[in-house]
Order: C-alpha cells, then sequence, then structure tokens
C-alpha cells in the first residue's frame, strides 16, 4: 500500500496520479521533490474540508509537507501542486521507497533527465 492523501481528517485517497519532478542536491545528501496534480479528486467540490498539506503513506508510515498549492484558471481549481524537501540521506531514502512502492501500485516509470 503506497499512496497520497490531501486531508489528515478525511480517509479519502487521491487517484489523479501526479507528474514528479526529482532533483536530488549537489552534495546528495538530500534533494526536491515537486508533485503536479491535474483536476484532482481533493480539488472536485464535493469536499468542504481544507487541503491541510500532501500525506504519502505506505507500510513504514507516512511522511508529508505542507506546502501544496492550487492553481486557479477562470476561478476554478484546477491544480494542485506539492513541494516536499529532503535535508538528510535518510530523509532521500525514506522518500525513494515510498516513491518505488507508489510508482510499482500506479504504474509509474522513472526518466532520467537529458544533460545538454
Amino acid at each position: 500500500m503506497a499512496e497520497i492523501r490531501f486531508y489528515d481528517t478525511i480517509d479519502l485517497k487521491e487517484e489523479v496520479i501526479p507528474d514528479v519532478k526529482l532533483t536530488r542536491s549537489r552534495s546528495g545528501g538530500g534533494g526536491k521533490a515537486v508533485f503536479y496534480f491535474e483536476s484532482p479528486k481533493a480539488l472536485s467540490g464535493d469536499i468542504r474540508e481544507q487541503i491541510s498539506g500532501m500525506y504519502m503513506i505506505d507500510e513504514e508510515g507516512e511522511i508529508y509537507t505542507r506546502e501544496v498549492k492550487c492553481k486557479f484558471i477562470n476561478g476554478i481549481p484546477e491544480e494542485l501542486q506539492a513541494i516536499y524537501l529532503m535535508r538528510t540521506e535518510s530523509e532521500w531514502e525514506r522518500f525513494m521507497r515510498f516513491m518505488n512502492r507508489y510508482a510499482e501500485e500506479n504504474g509509474l516509470g522513472f526518466e532520467k533527465s537529458k544533460k545538454s
């Protein structure tokens, strides 16, 4: 089990699979993951709770970020962006274990960027 949620008080798995951009620090100790969700279930309007963060949950527990932004088009919420910062090697490794599980369950692949 590996899932993403946007509410800490509601047991609601996000069904939209995000586009994830991942960068590693030059020192190799940490990194940054930026998640883009287009028209996520969390913005459907059926839920009256306020988004409290992005929670990544698997059998090891929960990791989360409070840095979640909403993009509006013509006054309608269309996209969520979440940023998860990893400051240490252990945070990086924990995140990668979650992402491997999440990718396996959702049929995601990994593509390295091409250096010019």
